[in-house]
């Protein structure tokens, strides 16, 4: 079964690269094959729906008055994020606005992509904006030394700390959660299924990852964003947590269950937000005492 699904990984990563290496949008970077994992796309409740791959979230809202989607994977990844929206019965040319996270590859490389063939407006934090626009991570990022490059995206806008994105039936609020990257944010809004709605919260990464030379006790202003970003997100009204990577919310073994049939939903977890900060400041204290102990 391993085996089968790395062939299936393999089959999904060539496809994509021979649909799309004429197209420098959609030309491959290179990834870890887990991040290339296909995904049946599926409902996670009310009008929020999975579209990522097995590794990393993508996340469309139906607003009633045209679609939000929510970050953008790799440049490689974009023609299936596509093939998954169809799959749902929507139309990609209905995406009115694109969301990130990060400016990291593996969540803004697809973005270029997915703007040009939608027409959407892409949006996040000033300094993710300005990161997008010049296809490269800010200076200032603990991972900037060797985060690969990925294709501008000339049509972003920054979006101020706490500021509301209104379309149709929904409101999308910003909540700026640096640390991880300088721009990262992550972003809420209530999803319903008839009279019953959920709070959903589509969190930034909050790992303490950093190549080269920066280390986080070397840098006690970025330790004090993550440490706050992380107390942030535990704080936040949550009883539908999507993680950036599924895997780092337990959002995989969900995802699974989901498709299983699992009642009741498996993503409707009131701590879920709680239990991601928890491992997030385990993670942030355990890089602090490997740098100490160096």
């Amino acid at each position: 079964m391993k085996y089968l699904s790395c062939v299936i990984a393999a089959a999904f990563f060539c496809a994509a690269w021979s649909a799309g290496h004429d197209d420098p949008l959609t030309a491959a970077l290179p990834a870890n094959p887990d991040w290339l994992k296909p995904q049946t796309p599926l409902k996670l409740f009310g009008n929020t729906y999975f579209v990522g791959t097995g590794g990393i979230s993508i996340v469309l809202i139906d607003t009633g008055d045209g679609l939000i989607l929510i970050d953008g994977a790799l440049p490689q990844t974009a023609a299936a994020t596509e093939a998954n929206i169809r799959q749902l019965g929507f139309r990609v040319e209905d995406i009115r606005y694109i969301l990130n996270t990060e400016a990291h590859f593996d969540h803004s490389g697809g973005l270029a992509a997915l703007a040009r063939d939608s027409g959407a407006e892409v949006i996040t934090s000033p300094i993710g904006a300005a990161a997008l626009k010049a296809g490269q991570v800010d200076a200032h990022d603990p991972q900037a030394s060797n985060i690969s490059r990925s294709p501008p995206v000339p049509n972003t806008r920054g979006i101020e700390d706490g500021g509301a994105l209104r379309l149709g039936n929904t409101v999308v609020t910003a909540v700026f959660t640096p640390g991880h990257t300088p721009g990262s944010v992550s972003w809420t809004w209530r999803s319903c299924e008839g009279e019953t709605c959920r709070n959903v919260v589509f969190a930034s990464s909050l790992n303490a990852v950093a190549n080269g030379g920066f280390t986080y006790t070397g840098h006690p202003e970025v330790t004090a964003q993550l440490r706050a970003s992380i107390d942030r997100v535990e704080g936040l009204t949550c009883d539908l947590l999507i993680s950036a990577h599924p895997d780092n919310s337990g959002g995989d073994v969900k995802i699974a269950a989901l498709e299983a049939g699992a009642t009741p939903n498996p993503f409707l977890a009131p701590r879920a937000c709680q239990a991601y900060a928890e491992r997030a400041r385990g993670r942030l204290q355990a890089r602090l005492d490997r740098e100490a102990s160096r």
